[in-house]
């Protein structure tokens, strides 16, 4: 392994398309989020963004051992020492959750190891949330001094419910993968060493549906968390518009009377 000041945070495979994957690559502290981690996410899920080949992206620790450990603590004396460093550096951590959600493709976080602070607030951007047996969740800010702003702590709200954020948040525990899918905050367990395999086989099957369809699934869902007079209408019509509009469309009826698998184009 490369050393930290040369090695990329993280890496970005187009190699097996469909299938585009995000890898967090700092093993040597659990891949802690430093600044140049939370900008190379928003850039990575840029590039994979616009690569036509790849139609569904995972993000994974490079090891079993760490999905994401939290914030790099390390930083916080320079660059995080009072209220106006924490604000400016906001900047970096929400370019990097707004690349997540917003995204047209699904996001599937692979999760294993520990899933901590900055790293629940990755997963919870994430669409689907897929986890190892024995991996430890956890959001210790209490124990930091340090509050999260309205943004994360809401879609934590809207994913385990407000009584369960008040656990998680208040009690500053860790707790593990089965308590996690009780409480909604990931869609599955597996055990360890199936858990790739499961992801793969998940979003293999993913990846033939239609691209239009699964963007305004997406879209729609995020706008429906919205408060209703914030929500963009429009938006989602012109998103369900051009469904109806496109080839795709076309060919999934023609595959459905045909009964065979449809071949999509995402147009």
């Amino acid at each position: 392994m490369n050393d930290e000041t040369s090695a990329d945070p993280l890496i970005v495979r187009h190699d097996e398309a469909p299938i585009g994957w995000l890898v967090l690559n700092r093993p040597q502290v659990r891949n802690a989020l430093n600044l140049r981690t939370w900008l190379r996410i928003a850039e990575g899920v840029a590039e994979l963004a616009s690569d036509d080949a790849v139609r569904v992206i995972v993000m994974r620790g490079g090891t079993p051992q760490a999905f994401i450990a939290g914030a790099d603590i390390s930083e916080f004396p320079a660059m995080r020492a009072d209220a106006a460093q924490a604000r400016a550096y906001r900047d970096a951590p929400n370019s990097a959750i707004a690349a997540i959600v917003e995204c047209r493709k699904p996001i599937v976080a692979m999760i294993s190891g520990v899933c901590i602070g900055g790293g629940m607030q990755v997963a919870l951007a994430c669409d689907i949330r897929i986890a190892a047996r024995g991996t430890r969740f956890g959001i210790p800010a209490a124990q930091l001094g340090l509050a999260y702003p309205l943004e994360g702590v809401t879609m934590l709200a809207h994913t385990v419910g407000p009584a369960n954020a008040r656990d998680i948040l208040l009690s500053a525990r860790l707790f593990d993968a089965e308590e996690a899918l009780q409480m909604g905050l990931i869609n599955r367990v597996v055990d360890p060493e199936k858990l790739e395999e499961n992801v793969r086989d998940y979003v293999l099957k993913m990846a033939g549906n239609a691209p239009l369809t699964m963007a305004a699934a997406k879209l729609a869902i995020g706008e429906s968390l919205k408060d209703r007079e914030e929500r963009d209408v429009k938006a989602v019509s012109t998103m369900v518009a051009r469904c109806f509009d496109s080839e795709d469309y076309r060919e999934g009826v023609r595959a459905f009377l045909e009964k065979r698998r449809p071949n999509f184009k995402g147009r």
